[in-house]
């Protein structure tokens, strides 16, 4: 037989877009179309309803960036059409290649019930099936003209990310308002053509199926009369029967099709188009499970749940009878997709104790599944997390895009740093917007990485990132393909499914142990910093208020914060986003981000302060609160007391320039440049700072990654830095026991305060950097005499080792890492730690003195440990952190492990003076200090019951004994959600001391009802 494929598939690819797609929409009559825009922010529904529109035309520009427009279409369905199936296609301008990312809409009848959402792939209104002629047609839309942020130049900076800068110009082009007649046949033709089409592709040329699809799809093409598509659609059709009902072989890989709409809390818009996006797509979504019996559709972020809760409550009344039928499902049982790398030990619980409760007191429904498609890799602490919330999955997409290594499995046992692990999936089709394509599908089978122990995957089907959802044509894919030969087969199942399931198949899944690392969006850990700084402020208020208002409850009575505390929590948990606390939005988001945490500082402070004061009494009795988990200056953790000061710290003048700051335990030199050359460790006699350099030093870089501005940083930045030697000024500060540098570069300026207290092995650097350069990296370093192959950097509920060599492409990879509030590198015996007050990204190397130079080098190892401070890239925020910005860190020479936990939380933890009456004794303490308390509180429940939770800290086995300040009825050992674990033996309890045992970073919460 004579090679004829492509001459076919040419004529296939041709009939298809230009004859049978368009005769989808045979025949159309325009609609009658006028406009109301709102001026400023959204309007409620009814006040868009009663406006009064002007005319407006098709063709005619529409839409200031961030407006609202209210279109008024109005039509009658002709009378020749009776009994034909009819939609209004309304069509706002959209670009059908960038659903989520243009205007969309919301349909409104006129008595103000939502219909469905419009997006560039739902354009159209079902009217009637079929229509009764003369049937009059009345729909509202309201219009959001969010502009396109990452247009043709996907990374260029524009101005549209803020109204303030926006402008006004018109964004979009009013292109289609028709009522149409549909054809579904002639859809359904489609269908059938796309799917076998692209399964053919996918099919290798010698294969015989491929060559017996081209055939039938011949033989279909030469059924249709390219003049009367609709009148020659059945049969078409009728000649694909046999090859769409051949079944797919036995070994078929199995796809579980989980309906989805990654929709983004804020990215390239404000959190307030979020709250329209969600309904909108929910409002698809709801009626697409009206017409489709199969499909289920899973929406995770109770957030996004509660905004439709309190919006759209013509929506939550469909979604809640949506979920009562099963086909709506909750889904991850967080509050919202967050960060997983950044947020603080409590607020990562918190995510899990908001989201699950939510889904359970409005549904019943518990989560076992952890959905997190979109995350910036995640950190080792997270399995126990997840299952100390009552979850034992995890599903994530985002380590496909690692630049540099393939992630070696897709369903594995993913185990943490407390040896918990949590059953994890990688949907092979590398994709949370899976559109049920034969590509798409084709790669998942190529692609997974357990062939011949396992054979299921997921696919998160539906278009996403700003929503929109699974479409009609989607679900008619998936129909054609549950059991087609060629293709995996497909089924539509809930999350809970797939996983119970996938665990059944494969009961010996391979253990991956320690951090998922993404290698990319590295610099997520540094990009505006003022969101980040206020993330990592409220999480220490948040305990702060906790802690104190609970003692105060139990001690003196106070009304404890119930709903403030609980609100707040939820802002906090929002703003973890993980394109908001990553620093990944447009320059709107941030800016009311720094708002909202002004505001949470501002109330939280309220609480702390008047439980202190309920604490203290009236009086002149000097007090120190301390709120840290550890003793410091004689005031125990979690109470108040005077402190105790001992030692003196001297300034006097360096021989050959700059200063020397002493205080018996730690002696730091100052050079002239306002540079730390030295800092001797007294009672180990040892020197901190490598022999030739220089700590302290501000280090810049051009920072102009390949693409995704915000998101990334690539490696090859290091090769150019700039050290910023230069001081305007060294003095000594006003107290006579620090010392100021002040350092001008570019059109920057950077103040540095160096200060050893008295009594401590700690020197504190405060920075502040009034910073004005563009595409720059700052970094703030300290080269150590410390011979390391590792190093250890705080996560949740403990910290992680990460190796300080790049023996392998997986090391070389983590060229930029996150810690929270310490890394600590040590040799036996000795050790160094550089704690802080909101820097997460950092990175260390290490040299060997004197490889290239034999000579007037000691062969020994430097190991460099260097802070992040400021990026200044220019997409989606030009104007990204420019202007001041402060930081405090801390050297510490001399420390282990314990002593950078204690510092980091000391830093992150000031004290509070009041004078008042009395001491305060704490409510909950611990004897040991590798038993860190993260939280004290009262139970959720309004019980009065105190809660406390804690964790071993160190990395190894500990005892100890908690004390409580009242008499304890009994201990229970709970989940997140305060609920008793069942087969968990309570601790022993004696008066007001429970004696506790932990297994390296195990965290457990206790509840304490009061006797």
């Amino acid at each position: 037989m004579h090679d004829d494929r492509t001459l076919v598939e040419a004529r296939f690819r041709r009939v298809l877009d230009e004859r049978v797609r368009p005769a989808v929409y045979p025949e159309s009559v325009p609609l009658d179309v006028a406009v109301w825009h709102a001026p400023g922010e959204p309007v409620p529904v009814a006040e868009g309803l009663a406006a009064r529109p002007e005319p407006i035309a098709v063709g005619t520009r529409w839409g200031a960036p961030w407006g609202t427009s209210w279109f008024r279409v109005t039509g009658t369905v002709p009378e020749a059409w009776a009994g034909r199936t009819v939609e209004a296609v309304l069509d706002l301008g959209f670009d059908e290649n960038m659903p989520g990312f243009q205007c969309e809409g919301l349909v409104y009848r006129p008595d103000g019930t939502p219909v469905k959402g419009l997006n560039p792939r739902t354009p159209w209104v079902r009217v009637g099936a079929p229509a009764q002629g003369g049937e009059e047609v009345r729909l509202h839309i309201e219009a959001a003209s969010n502009p396109v942020i990452m247009g043709p130049r996907p990374f260029a900076p524009t101005p549209l990310g803020d109204p303030r800068t926006a402008g006004g110009e018109p964004q979009y082009t009013l292109t289609r308002m028709d009522l149409a007649v549909f054809d579904e046949t002639v859809w359904h033709l489609v269908i059938d053509l796309e799917v076998l089409g692209e399964l053919m592709a996918e099919l290798p040329v010698e294969a015989p199926r491929r060559w017996e699809i081209l055939r039938a799809v011949e033989r279909a093409l030469d059924a249709v009369d390219l003049q009367d598509v609709g009148g020659t659609a059945a049969e078409a059709r009728a000649r694909l029967t046999g090859v769409l009902s051949a079944p797919a072989v036995p070994s078929a890989h199995r796809v579980s099709a989980v309906g989805h709409a990654h929709i983004d809390s804020a990215w390239l818009w404000p959190l307030r188009e979020t709250v329209r996006k969600v309904a909108r797509t929910a409002a698809n979504m709801t009626a697409l499970l009206d017409d489709e019996p199969d499909f289920v559709f899973a929406m995770s972020q109770a957030q996004q749940w509660a905004w439709v809760k309190e919006h759209r409550p013509e929506v939550w009344a469909r979604v809640k009878k949506a979920v009562a039928a099963g086909r709506f499902v909750p889904a991850g049982g967080m509050w919202v997709e967050s960060d997983t790398n950044m947020p603080g030990s409590e607020a990562m619980a918190r995510q899990f104790v908001h989201g699950k409760r939510f889904f359970l007191d409005e549904f019943g429904i518990e989560n076992e599944e952890a959905w997190l498609p979109d995350t910036f890799g995640f950190a080792a602490g997270l399995p126990q997390i997840i299952k100390a919330a009552g979850s034992k999955y995890l599903l994530t997409q985002k380590i496909s895009w690692s630049q540099t290594n393939r992630f070696p499995h897709h369903t594995f046992r993913w185990e943490g740093i407390d040896g918990t692990r949590i059953f994890t999936h990688f949907p092979p089709a590398d994709t949370y917007n899976c559109s049920m394509t034969g590509g798409e599908l084709a790669h998942a089978v190529r692609n997974f990485r357990e062939k011949g122990a396992a054979r299921r995957s997921l696919a998160p089907t539906g278009w996403g990132d700003g929503g929109g959802g699974t479409t009609r044509e989607m679900v008619a894919r998936a129909a054609r393909l549950r059991d087609l030969e060629g293709s995996p087969t497909v089924t539509w199942e809930t999350p809970r499914e797939f996983f119970a399931q996938a665990a059944a198949e494969y009961p010996d899944a391979p253990v991956w142990a320690g951090e998922l690392y993404l290698e990319l969006h590295r610099a997520t850990l540094t990009s505006q910093a003022q969101t980040k700084q206020g993330n990592r402020r409220s999480e220490h208020l948040l305990r702060e208020a906790e802690l104190w208002a609970a003692t105060a409850a139990v001690h003196t009575g106070f009304p404890y914060p119930y709903e403030e505390l609980d609100r707040i929590w939820k802002t906090v948990l929002l703003h973890q986003f993980h394109d908001i606390l990553p620093g990944s939005s447009i320059a709107w988001v941030h800016r009311e981000a720094r708002a909202t945490y002004a505001r949470i500082a501002g109330e939280l402070t309220g609480i702390i302060e008047a439980a202190q004061r309920a604490l203290a009494g009236e009086g002149e009795l000097p007090l120190v609160f301390n709120a840290a988990p550890h003793a410091r200056s004689g005031v125990p953790a979690g109470g108040a007391r005077t402190p105790v000061t001992e030692g003196r710290t001297t300034l006097t003048a360096r021989p050959g320039g700059g200063h020397v700051l002493d205080n018996g335990l730690l002696r730091v030199e100052i050079d002239g440049r306002g540079l730390v050359v030295s800092a001797y460790d007294v009672g180990a006699d040892r020197e901190t700072i490598a022999p030739g350099l220089a700590a302290g030093l501000l280090q810049l870089h051009p920072d102009l990654p390949n693409m995704w501005d915000a998101w990334d940083v690539d490696a090859f930045y290091r090769r150019s830095v700039t050290d910023l030697t230069d001081a305007d000024e060294i003095a000594p500060g006003e107290d006579g026991v620090s010392v100021r540098i002040v350092r001008s570069f570019g059109a920057s300026r950077a103040t540095q305060v160096l200060t050893l207290p008295p009594g401590e092995r700690r020197l504190l650097l405060d920075t502040e950097v009034d910073w004005h350069e563009t595409e720059k990296f700052l970094k703030l370093a300290f080269p150590l005499d410390v011979h390391a192959d590792r190093y250890a950097s705080e996560i949740q509920f403990g910290h992680v080792h990460r190796p300080t060599h790049t023996n392998t492409s997986w090391e070389t990879a983590k060229f930029e890492a996150c810690n929270h509030r310490f890394v600590h590198l040590a040799e036996p015996g000795w050790g160094v730690a550089l704690v802080n007050d909101s820097t997460y990204g950092h990175d260390v190397t290490r040299t060997v003195r004197g490889e290239q130079d034999a000579g007037g080098q000691d062969g020994g190892t430097t190991t460099t440990v260097r802070a992040s401070l400021l990026r200044a890239p220019r997409f989606p925020d030009p104007e990204t952190d420019q202007g001041v910005h402060r930081f405090r860190h801390a050297l510490l020479p001399g420390a282990s492990i314990g002593d950078a936990v204690r510092e980091g939380w000391r830093i992150n933890l000031p004290e509070r003076r009041l004078s008042g009456a009395r001491e305060v004794a704490p409510l909950v303490s611990s004897d040991q200090d590798a038993v860190v308390i993260t939280a004290v509180k009262l139970a959720d429940d309004g019980s009065g019951d105190v809660v406390v939770r804690f964790h071993e800290a160190h990395g190894g086995r500990a005892r100890a004994t908690l004390t409580a300040g009242f008499a304890v009825a009994d201990a229970v050992v709970t989940d997140l959600l305060e609920r008793p674990l069942p087969g968990e033996r309570a601790p022993r309890a004696e008066g007001d001391r429970i004696a506790v045992r932990l297994r390296p970073f195990q965290l457990t919460t206790l509840r304490l009802r009061r006797a």
